[in-house]
């Protein structure tokens, strides 16, 4: 039982020790060879420490290995993301866009109707304002001045330059 517990610790050590005290034959073989077993401790102490660095390290790959997985799978759940949100803007888009066309021909075919109605009455064709034709929201009836609409102030446009019945009255005078 002792022999198989100095077999386990020690075999391997002792047995190298001394054959190197063999080869070497040095004056003081005891201290040689209670040298050369304090060094073979700190090589055998370092290579345990050494292949434990090792396995940290393998551990440390892994680990960095699925951050760099979970990074690679955030970037791909953002680029999809993104895509979703400008899918869904653009049919957003779209649907404005066609209830815009849908509000245009409506306004142009109330305009239609009136002007039928008008002509029928033997009166001018209203014709279709800039503002109804842009989509500007506003309805024939409030941007009209004929007999019938409702009483609202003038939709002036900007875009082109317009001179007022005043400037125009002030103008015959002269």
């Amino acid at each position: 039982m002792e022999s198989m517990y100095l077999q386990q610790c020690l075999g391997t050590c002792l047995t190298q020790g001394l054959a190197e005290v063999a080869r070497v034959r040095p004056m003081d073989p005891i201290e040689y060879l209670a040298l050369w077993i304090s060094k073979y401790k700190d090589i055998v102490t370092l290579e345990q420490q050494r292949q434990k660095d090792m396995i940290d390290l393998e551990h440390e790959r892994q680990l960095a290995r699925m951050e760099q997985e979970m990074m690679e799978r955030l970037k791909a759940e953002e680029l999809l993301f993104q895509q979703q949100l400008a899918f869904q803007l653009e049919l957003e888009m779209q649907e404005k866009e066609k209830q815009k066309n849908e509000e245009l021909q409506r306004a142009q075919a109330l305009n239609k109707e009136m002007s039928m109605e008008n002509m029928a009455r033997g009166e001018e064709p209203i014709p279709l304002s800039e503002d109804l034709m842009m989509g500007s929201g506003k309805t024939l009836a409030e941007i009209s001045d004929r007999y019938g609409a409702p009483n609202l102030s003038r939709v002036e446009e900007l875009d082109e330059p317009m001179l007022s019945d005043v400037a125009l009255n002030i103008d015959q005078d002269l």
